[in-house]
């Protein structure tokens, strides 16, 4: 790619608050990054940093690719995230994660409806039953409870939706038979993932933090230690656990075709996208390929039928296909593609009124 990247509006977050719980004493924070197209969507993430700054970039970046997600899945939702962010010392027993979730409702409750939250990583089903405690402005809630249930075999099949495009550009076929992946993480949609490639077929290689071996002998995949993820030859690199992996250097080195994964943020720098179409990589923008989790929750939310629903998450690929045809026809790449579609429909939306 020679073209210049895009030079896309700034779109400022609309709303930030960081707090200490009243009752954890946990810090505490919600970003509204942009309500142009309904309510800020998005999930709270549980996790550990090493300063409570680093939880507020985290969340910052987050909600505002939540906005862009939701503007290209084609929802009524605006950009938004939260976030519970330990120190490195906290400790999380049962009684101080339930207060840690009625602070986070209260947090949630004080922005009047314009934020709705759910589950990310960190965060269950089940945990949304207690932040429900403190407001209605949640979804995700257990399907025995009349909720959306557990929202990660929608981004699976997103995923998978988008797997398939790519593939077709880069090899001339959508059949993952005998096509190799790697897979990095096996949580609830990297597992989910791997068992729909095993069963049609794919040649999988599998890691995780955690010791997942049990399941890649169940599927038939190679396991590889977490530090071969990034050096393992494939045709396809699966990035499914946290971001910011893909480094320049990293990159540089890389031994795939395309990278397609459900991982939020998984290039560490912007100027990577250009650095993997120059390498000849294709790479499918991780907030237009794993939005089948908040399309799940959005629609289940508003009464879908399964039918519906289905159709709406296979259409990602349909989605992601008009992206890299625009990314092809202007010279720029698959993310400058994303972001500018993204980016116009909320606008639109702005200067409707919405």
């Amino acid at each position: 790619m020679t073209a210049a990247p895009l030079a896309l509006p700034d779109l400022a977050h609309k709303r930030v608050e960081l707090v200490t719980g009243s009752r954890s004493g946990i810090t505490i924070g919600v970003a509204l990054h942009s309500s142009a197209l309904g309510p800020g969507l998005g999930g709270c993430r549980l996790w550990r940093y090493r300063h409570w700054s680093d939880g507020l970039g985290d969340v910052l970046r987050l909600s505002s690719a939540m906005t862009l997600k939701n503007s290209l899945a084609g929802l009524d939702y605006g950009g938004g995230k939260a976030v519970i962010a330990l120190g490195p010392d906290d400790e999380l027993d049962d009684g101080r994660r339930r207060d840690a979730l009625l602070d986070l409702g209260d947090l949630v409750h004080s922005f009047d409806g314009t934020y709705i939250t759910t589950e990310d990583v960190g965060v269950t089903e089940h945990d949304m039953v207690v932040v429900r405690e403190r407001t209605p402005h949640v979804v995700g809630l257990p399907a025995s409870l009349g909720g959306a249930g557990e929202p990660a075999e929608g981004t699976a099949l997103g995923v998978h939706a988008s797997l398939e495009v790519v593939l077709e550009r880069v090899f001339g076929s959508r059949a993952v038979a005998d096509r190799s992946f790697v897979i990095s993480g096996l949580g609830q949609v990297g597992s989910r993932l791997a068992r729909r490639l095993a069963a049609a077929g794919a040649r999988l290689h599998v890691t995780d933090i955690v010791d997942k071996r049990a399941l890649a002998d169940e599927l038939g995949a190679i396991w590889i230690a977490p530090e071969q993820a990034l050096t393992t030859a494939a045709d396809v690199l699966v990035p499914a656990g946290l971001g910011g992996v893909l480094t320049a250097s990293v990159i540089e080195q890389l031994p795939v075709r395309a990278v397609v994964g459900p991982a939020n943020n998984p290039l560490a720098e912007r100027v990577g996208a250009a650095q993997l179409a120059e390498r000849g990589i294709l790479y499918a923008p991780d907030f237009l390929v794993n939005a089948g989790g908040v399309i799940h929750l959005a629609l289940m939310a508003e009464g879908a039928t399964s039918v519906v629903l289905d159709a709406r998450l296979r259409a990602i690929g349909d989605t992601l296909a008009r992206v890299l045809d625009a990314a092809e026809a202007e010279g720029v790449t698959p993310l400058d593609a994303a972001e500018a579609l993204a980016v116009e429909r909320v606008q639109g939306a702005g200067r409707a009124g919405r």
